[in-house]
């Protein structure tokens, strides 16, 4: 329909079909896209925000958790394990022979240069007074006789290659098929499966037992 001056009503500012109108409805839509876009950002933001504080408390939990776990084990007995007063233990240096009340044993007199125990594996029986020195630096001294399996033996060695402060030989004239001593400390096993074991190295690799706590495991005796 023409206006009464001729001319369509097409370009008039009220004409939905009008250039005008089209540019405030594009605005108007453009307006709520950007509302919408704000809303989900701001929407995504604090779910990301949530996730990010909850997955840290877990975080949190979990360790509290595992730390909590790891002192009740160090507080806990090991079921079995034979315990010699620390304070009658001699500790002094000595390059001569040394006769121990126990095998192996756990302490006493020792000579100057400790036994390498990084997580060294030996094919060949140490030195007592080599491994005793090693034992005061905190080290966890596993050893086994001839009836222990080679299955056992074999999963004891991997326990020890990756455990710093520890050393691993064969004993023959041990009492027990399994033997791990620290300073003053001792438990004999009968299989490597043991869960004793695991409690065993938890609480005296470096444990509160250790007499000089740090000391080094490396450039000691290495004859392997």
């Amino acid at each position: 329909m023409a206006s009464r001056t001729g001319k369509s009503d097409r370009n008039h500012p009220n004409d939905p079909h009008s250039r005008q109108a089209r540019i405030a409805e594009m605005r108007r839509a453009d307006k709520a896209r950007d509302r919408r876009n704000k809303a989900i950002a701001i929407t995504t933001s604090a779910l990301v925000v949530a996730g990010l504080v909850g997955f840290g408390a877990w975080v949190m939990i979990d360790q509290r958790e595992k730390e909590d776990a790891r002192k009740a084990a160090l507080k806990a007995p090991v079921s079995g394990e034979q315990t010699w007063d620390a304070k009658t233990l001699g500790r002094n240096h000595v390059e001569t022979p040394v006769k121990y009340e126990m095998t192996p044993p756990v302490g006493g007199d020792h000579h100057p240069r400790w036994a390498n125990c990084n997580g060294d594996v030996y094919a060949n029986p140490v030195p007592e007074v080599n491994a005793v020195h090693s034992l005061e630096h905190g080290a966890v001294w596993v050893t086994y006789s001839e009836k222990a399996g080679k299955a056992d033996v074999d999963k004891l060695a991997e326990t020890v290659r990756k455990t710093p402060y520890t050393l691993m030989s064969p004993v023959k004239e041990q009492a027990g098929t399994i033997m791990l001593s620290a300073w003053g400390k001792q438990l004999t096993v009968d299989e490597a499966s043991d869960p004793r074991v695991a409690q065993f190295f938890t609480k005296y690799v470096q444990g509160p037992q250790t007499p000089e706590p740090g000391a080094a495991c490396t450039n000691g005796v290495a004859d392997k």
